[in-house]
């Protein structure tokens, strides 16, 4: 435990690894943050409070607060906060994920919030109750494992096509380092076809996808390496030089990355680095 915050990580069952990252629990000691932000990233998110209503807002539009929620991918960060939330489980869906355990094309999803009983029903409502009464966070893992599990699809929402599923995979295993064109001729698709079905299944356009990729890529680096120089990571990741890169952050986060490493980085370095999940689907 860090001071003022705890934070408890296990790497969910071998089943679940292909669709879930680790099970991540949190709870503030001190009160939390004000306003923390959403980053976009590869994955879908689930969180569930263990107190008060996480308050989500996505930039310009008021604040809605859930007890339990799901948001799909995106490609701008959203705020969290404005809420006295102190405690909860925050989990990683991969778009895989979605199909197989929401029962969901994760392009249903993106880029919006709703409460995870418009989902999954009752469970849901009934899990949020059950983890409140349990004091160990094993037995709370445990809670939001069996839910998925008993949730699983015995006949999943049919997969898509494999040129998706590979295009995907191409952009995540790059970071976003492929062009669209190439992954077009890579799938034997026009460009205008792929950029349609792709952003049809998840919601997001392969470039805007590359965009977010590289993103992640350059969050976690400085998760990694606070002291890495600006201008190196541009040049690392591909970005025409540390302009560049600033002005990617300030479209996609909404501040420059030395305003999210002030505000936020000493906060997400007591949580130590996010396990992720194995592989993607």
């Amino acid at each position: 435990m860090e001071s003022g915050f705890e934070f408890h990580a296990r790497a969910a069952v071998p089943a679940l690894r292909p669709y879930l990252g680790a099970l991540i629990g949190y709870a503030y000691v001190d009160e939390p943050p004000e306003v923390h932000r959403g980053l976009p990233s590869q994955y879908l998110t689930i969180v569930i409070s263990l107190d008060e209503p996480v308050g989500v807002a996505w930039p310009g539009a008021p604040v809605d607060k859930f007890d339990t929620l799901v948001g799909g991918l995106h490609s701008t960060a959203v705020r969290i906060g404005e809420s006295p939330n102190v405690a909860g489980i925050q989990l990683a869906l991969t778009p895989a994920g979605s199909r197989a355990l929401l029962g969901i094309p994760p392009g249903e999803l993106a880029s919006i919030v709703i409460h995870l009983d418009e989902v999954l029903g009752r469970p849901a409502q009934e899990l949020n109750e059950q983890l409140r009464e349990r004091t160990s966070w094993e037995q709370r893992f445990d809670l939001v494992e069996r839910l998925l599990l008993e949730n699983w699809r015995d006949e999943p929402v049919p997969e898509p096509r494999a040129e998706l599923g590979w295009a995907w995979r191409r952009l995540c295993e790059t970071a976003g380092g492929v062009g669209v064109q190439e992954l077009a001729t890579e799938v034997g698709w026009s460009r205008r076809h792929l950029t349609e079905r792709f952003r049809a299944e998840y919601g997001l356009a392969p470039k805007v996808t590359a965009r977010v990729l590289r993103f992640e890529q350059a969050v976690n680096r400085l998760k990694q390496r606070p002291t890495t120089r600006l201008a190196d990571l541009a040049a690392d990741l591909g970005y025409a030089d540390q302009a560049h890169l600033t002005r990617e952050w300030h479209s996609i986060a909404g501040c420059s990355p030395r305003q999210w490493m002030t505000e936020e980085l000493p906060f997400v370095q007591d949580r130590n680095e996010d396990p992720l999940p194995e592989s993607e689907a």
